[in-house]
């Protein structure tokens, strides 16, 4: 009993459910402290700044020479040149839209890895629930093994059984423990991961405890790909992909532009002895080595992006398709065994024939076992589905 109280005290103390909110507190306490993710974004700020860098013309040169005169009588010179160069102009305006581009694409990866770090804590949440849920079955099994270890156990003591039904009711005993030992380890694990998405912090459990252990309702679409259209709208992953082949084809006319002619305006001022030269000064830089290639690989790049987003979407297709698949099969199998449990259920009658001695020890181990694997089998699949429907439903967090 002590056991009992001290996993019942464990578990209702640090893992409090909340009841109505489901796993949105817990989400948002990760997303503020997830250091992962604030790593992310000051990167994702970084880039988005580096993409908006080199969007301006070059820089102006500046030349100024001092020559002295030989013989000296002539006197010396001074020449001075400002200068400036500029692409073509629809270069600018290409560049500024890829990097407009590139800026969103660096969101939405950014995007892509929160959703991964939330549904890593939303399954990770989902499985402590299947602990805490489980640790109260196995509070039960031990409190019923170890009033039937002490029954045969005063049973040997007044000689009204025999040692190999106490050694039974003992191993009975001892395997319930074992059991109940693993389910703890297996929680603690959790619970560190949990606490090393947060952050480091522990996470803050607030509101109700579910009595019953029970999951947020989690509903399956009932039309595949109605729900499909949407999801695909909202993938961080595929909008990245889609927004590469916009890239590529800018990067085509933005090389393009590159090709053509450079212009490059100034002043220039010359001083000698008793004269005085300045004006303008105009050049053209003609593109004949420097881009070759540039706009054939631009478009290779292109049809590429165009290729890898065709892919991404079968991929990303079958991939939930499968899911939905598994999610539904997990549901339906969760609802039978839970349902034949209610139905079926011979815990009480068993301890009635055991403790009036018309079935034996051995018998009542064997049957019990029996039920117990059914009681765990279904919360695996009820588990398994949560799992399987917080994946699917990833795109929401």
């Amino acid at each position: 009993m002590k056991r009992i109280i001290i996993i019942t005290l464990l578990l209702s103390a640090t893992f409090a459910i909340q009841a109505q909110s489901g796993y949105e507190a817990i989400l948002q306490q990760i997303e503020a402290n997830n250091t992962t993710l604030a790593a992310l974004r000051r990167q994702t700020e970084a880039q988005k700044l580096g993409n908006r860098t080199g969007l301006a013309p070059a820089n102006p040169e500046v030349e100024f020479s001092y020559l002295w005169g030989n013989p000296s009588a002539i006197g010396s010179r001074t020449d001075i040149s400002v200068m400036q160069s500029f692409d073509f102009p629809a270069a600018y305006a290409h560049r500024s839209k890829i990097a407009g581009l590139q800026n969103e694409n660096a969101e939405l990866l950014y995007k892509a890895e929160r959703l991964n770090v939330l549904l890593s804590a939303k399954q990770t949440y989902i499985k402590l629930i299947y602990c805490n849920a489980i640790a109260f079955e196995y509070a039960v099994r031990l409190k019923n093994a170890e009033t039937i270890a002490n029954a045969y156990k005063i049973k040997l003591e007044n000689g009204e059984t025999n040692i190999l039904e106490h050694n039974k009711a003992q191993l009975n005993l001892t395997t319930v423990q074992a059991e109940v030992a693993q389910m703890q380890a297996e929680w603690a694990v959790l619970q560190s991961e949990l606490k090393q998405l947060n952050g480091g912090k522990e996470v803050v459990f607030s509101g109700k405890i579910f009595p019953d252990n029970v999951y947020t309702a989690n509903t399956l679409p009932n039309n595949f790909e109605e729900w499909y259209a949407q999801a695909e709208a909202k993938s961080p992953a595929l909008q990245y992909v889609s927004a590469q082949i916009e890239i590529g084809r800018h990067e085509v006319k933005h090389n393009r532009a590159m090709g053509l002619p450079k212009l490059s305006a100034g002043y220039m001022s010359e001083k000698t002895a008793g004269e005085h030269f300045q004006g303008v000064s105009v050049g053209v830089s003609i593109p004949l080595w420097e881009n070759k290639n540039r706009v054939k690989q631009a478009k290779v790049q292109a049809q590429a992006a165009e290729t890898t987003f065709e892919d991404s979407k079968i991929q990303f297709h079958n991939r939930l398709q499968a899911l939905y698949a598994k999610a539904d099969a997990l549901q339906q199998n969760a609802q039978k065994l839970r349902q034949s449990l209610t139905d079926n259920n011979n815990e009480p009658l068993l301890k009635k024939a055991l403790d009036a001695g018309e079935i034996s020890l051995l018998n009542y181990l064997l049957e019990i076992e029996f039920y117990y694997d059914a009681i765990n089998k279904a919360s695996e699949a009820e588990r398994d589905y949560e799992l399987a429907a917080a994946e699917l439903w990833s795109m929401e967090l």
